[in-house]
Parts: structure tokens; C-alpha cells; sequence
């Protein structure tokens, strides 16, 4: 055993998301419409980790079944993510799945759920 801390991996196209809870306005300055508060179908919060994007097919694995390709690498591709590290996103509420990870509460959304990116100065 080492003595490395434990650390979270987020894997696939997925964001790993500190939530924040939802005020009228959101600390970047996003203002969220009343049909979002009431209905809270959309939530904010600072990504904190995001997974390496989507698989891509190998373009031989169409036409053969992948054991069949000679000299297969293992190596996969991936189409990478919009989202970064650091980022305020806005994004789907039903679509998050919320952990807990040493005492912290996150969520993990799926890219595809997120419906705007905030980059830049924090204010």
C-alpha cells in the first residue's frame, strides 16, 4: 500500500461538479430564470474534474470485429470535452447523480447535460 491520498477519477464524458446552491443570481453573475428556481431543473456549480471525452471508434473496427484486427493497439482516442477544469457550468438537474467523496458532497453530470459553460475572470 502507498501512502498516495485517494483521489477521484472521472471517467468517460462525464464532469465531476462542487455544487452551489441555487440563488435568483449566481455568484458569476448568471441570472436564472424563476421557471429554473421553482421548478429547480437547473443547477450551477464549479467543475472540479472532468473525464478524458468521448470514445472514438477505430475506423478498421467498423468493417471487422475489434479481436480480428492484427496488431490492435490498446490505445483508445478520444474526442475531448468542451467542459474544463475550473469552469462554472450550468446544467439539467435530473440528469446529475450526486456522491459523496471524504466528507464532500459532488455531482456527476454527464456533458451532454450541461446546457451553458462560464470561462474566465472569477469575480
Amino acid at each position: 500500500m502507498s501512502d498516495d491520498p485517494k483521489r477521484l477519477i472521472v471517467v468517460g464524458d462525464r464532469v465531476l461538479i462542487a455544487p452551489e446552491e441555487g440563488e435568483e443570481r449566481t455568484n458569476v453573475g448568471l441570472y436564472l430564470p424563476a421557471s429554473a428556481i421553482e421548478g429547480r431543473q437547473v443547477q450551477g456549480g464549479r467543475i472540479v474534474a472532468t473525464g478524458p471525452g468521448t470514445p472514438m471508434a477505430e475506423p478498421t473496427s467498423m468493417d471487422e470485429e475489434p479481436w480480428k484486427i492484427p496488431g490492435r493497439d490498446a490505445e483508445v482516442k478520444y474526442l475531448p470535452m468542451q467542459a474544463q477544469m475550473g469552469d462554472y457550468a450550468l446544467f439539467f438537474r435530473k440528469a446529475a447523480v450526486e456522491i459523496t467523496f471524504e466528507n464532500k458532497t459532488y455531482l456527476v453530470v454527464p456533458q451532454a447535460a450541461i446546457l451553458v459553460l462560464v470561462r474566465g475572470k472569477h469575480g
